[in-house]
């Protein structure tokens, strides 16, 4: 509430469209705290009246108690991290609770009329089969989920799963393994009805997370709380990430964040990397409007992608091709433009 009052000029003259509340595991909060920030909040912007107003929930979070209360707040959306339903696998991962929780937790949610859920899906990863693999999504398709948020298993440094696998006590991520789920995965959900509006996400129609689009799109947001990021059009800006030194300056009225003043090559490169994870795409004439003539220059940066149909142009839009999407951060990265230029 400290920073939201100190950070109540960053998003001057905008209106607030989504609200998010984001992990750490923001389900621990209360409902009257929720509401509290909220509140908050609405007493220093103007909040839309249909906005989407999303809580992350670990599945052993929504009983039945929790959610009754839930529905007393303007909470409108949950992203469940749901990951598998297969305890082994959660296990592994070290998740807190188990396949058969995730899905009675959404089950519960749907019952006491929380119809937009989003649940998270991970693959990738050695402990996942093919056929575990379709298990989970025939799990999210029986439970009419309208939106699915999944990610290939990322092995981050300095972490346990880092040493084990250099230590050889688990066995590495498989590129190809990966790639093949993920192909299943944009295969099933069109089939399913699903759009396959962003490289990670899927929804039914009318379902798109409106709060994830806005950063696809290049949209203004305000982030609060320790490390968190926000984004202005001309600059970025993200708290301090320790705990103690957040508050400290919290308690003296500083606002304990770094700004960078993003340079024109910033610019394009951030809408090439979001744009292009979209199903709209990238616009050249948005390029252009960032900087005079960088159209033409991504065109021929990106030759050899339309040579292999990773790429694919229809008018003014570029998009990336079903295979395209599983070199979508290579992609990327050959079209950034450098500060050489």
């Amino acid at each position: 509430m400290k920073e939201i009052q100190l950070q109540k000029n960053y998003l001057t003259g905008e209106s607030i469209d989504t609200i998010y509340f984001g992990g750490g595991t923001p389900s621990l909060l209360s409902e009257s705290e929720i509401s509290l920030l909220i509140n908050t909040i609405t007493s220093l912007h103007s909040v839309a009246s249909d906005a989407e107003i999303t809580l992350e929930a670990n599945p052993d979070d929504l009983d039945k108690a929790k959610l009754q209360a839930l529905r007393q707040t303007p909470i409108n959306r949950f992203s469940i991290g749901i990951q598998s339903f297969f305890d082994e696998d959660l296990q592994w991962m070290n998740r807190v609770h188990r396949a058969n929780e995730a899905e009675s937790a959404v089950k519960r949610a749907q019952d006491l009329g929380f119809e937009n859920i989003t649940v998270d899906l991970i693959y990738g990863y050695p402990l996942l089969t093919d056929q575990k693999w379709k298990f989970n999504t025939d799990k999210v398709f029986e439970l009419q989920v309208p939106h699915v948020s999944a990610y290939s298993m990322t092995v981050e440094p300095r972490t346990a799963l880092a040493s084990f696998i250099k230590q050889k006590k688990q066995p590495a991520m498989n590129d190809e393994q990966s790639a093949a789920q993920f192909t299943y995965l944009m295969d099933t959900m069109q089939k399913k009805g699903f759009e396959h509006y962003e490289i990670s996400n899927f929804c039914k129609p009318g379902f798109y997370s409106r709060h994830n689009s806005n950063y696809w799109r290049g949209v203004k947001y305000l982030g609060i709380g320790p490390s968190a990021h926000s984004y202005n059009g001309e600059t970025r800006q993200w708290n301090i990430a320790n705990n103690t030194k957040y508050m400290q300056g919290l308690s003296i009225g500083d606002i304990p964040a770094e700004t960078e003043v993003l340079s024109e090559n910033d610019k394009l490169n951030e809408y090439i990397m979001t744009s292009l994870r979209t199903s709209w795409g990238l616009d050249l004439d948005k390029l252009n409007s960032i900087a005079a003539a960088s159209a033409n220059q991504l065109q021929i940066a990106a030759r050899e992608f339309f040579e292999k149909e990773w790429l694919l142009q229809k008018e003014n839009v570029i998009y990336l091709s079903p295979t395209g999407k599983l070199y979508a951060d290579h992609i990327a990265a050959e079209l950034f433009f450098s500060n050489a230029e």
